[in-house]
């Protein structure tokens, strides 16, 4: 069954390109200014009601797919999406597919998602509101001291006795980035060994280390020793880097709060809830989980 589902949006899709690859009467379908009221009826399917609700609905699960249709024919796309997905349904329901236990479990794992995508959206996602996204903003990320990022060269090389080869030549006055073109064994070396700015972090530890201690223009007196081999390092410049503007990372910090307060209701039912796992390797897994806590949507 897994399969089969699985393909169904990509047909869904594939039906989707079939209708809008022709051409519409007169010109583009005019977009309205307002919400349509959901309970109006725009037509009928084999006697049945269609309407706004359901292309509200068909809309919300072919998101992916309708995002590539331009707006103004979405509407369209949707309800002959729509049209196709009951005409399917109602030759199924014919042929008995409805009376099947396979189809019967997949129906209330639907329901059960449905139950929870409906909750989820009034009681997590409508409950944060733009101040509470701004707040989190400026207590956490506003107010973080600016963090130094630094741009380094560097000079990697085998052993200790052609690091140190290195630096006598450098003291001799070698050009640094002529020298890492010529000996470095790195990736950077044919670019003169420039790492670009980093921040802290991003290097293995004795790097970090080092390279964060020299002044601008400096070079590392003893070689530094890594998992990857001997390192040169020479410091080119070092500059704050303030923090993000609330543009450029509201989404991201909306989605922080959504997981947050979701972990955080799923913690309380579970709590009340009886939940027993026979399997023994997924109960491993889950206890492992929870104890951790981890939540599976995570």
């Amino acid at each position: 069954m897994s399969h089969r589902v699985k393909r169904v949006r990509p047909l869904l899709a594939a039906g989707l390109a079939v209708w809008l690859s022709i051409p519409l009467a007169g010109a583009a379908l005019s977009q309205q200014a307002q919400a349509p009221d959901p309970e109006t009826v725009i037509g009928t399917i084999n006697g049945r009601d269609v309407t706004n609700r359901d292309i509200g609905f068909a809309i919300g699960d072919l998101e992916d797919q309708l995002g590539q249709v331009p707006p103004d024919q979405q509407r369209f796309a949707a309800m002959m999406a729509l049209i196709d997905i009951e005409l399917l349904a109602d030759k199924a329901e014919s042929e008995g597919v409805a009376d099947t236990d396979e189809f019967r479990q997949r129906l209330e794992f639907l329901r059960s998602r449905a139950l929870h995508n409906s909750y989820f959206r009034d009681q997590v996602v409508e409950t944060i509101s733009d101040a509470d996204v701004r707040a989190r903003y400026d207590a956490e990320i506003a107010a973080t001291p600016p963090e130094n990022e630094i741009r380094a060269r560097h000079i990697l090389v085998e052993t200790e006795e052609e690091a140190r080869a290195v630096i006598a030549e450098l003291g001799d006055g070698a050009d640094f980035a002529e020298l890492a073109a010529e000996r470095s064994t790195g990736p950077s070396g044919p670019n003169g060994g420039d790492l670009g700015y980093f921040t802290r972090g991003r290097m293995v530890p004795p790097f970090e280390e080092a390279a964060f201690a020299l002044e601008p223009g400096g070079v590392t007196a003893d070689p530094v020793e890594t998992q990857f081999g001997w390192h040169v390092i020479k410091l080119e410049d070092r500059r704050p880097v303030q923090p993000p503007p609330f543009e450029q990372v509201e989404a991201q910090v909306r989605s922080v709060l959504l997981r947050e307060r979701y972990f955080e209701l799923l913690t309380t039912l579970r709590t009340d809830a009886t939940i027993e796992i026979t399997d023994p390797e997924l109960k491993a897994a889950y206890d492992a989980a929870i104890s951790a806590g981890v939540n599976a949507a995570e």
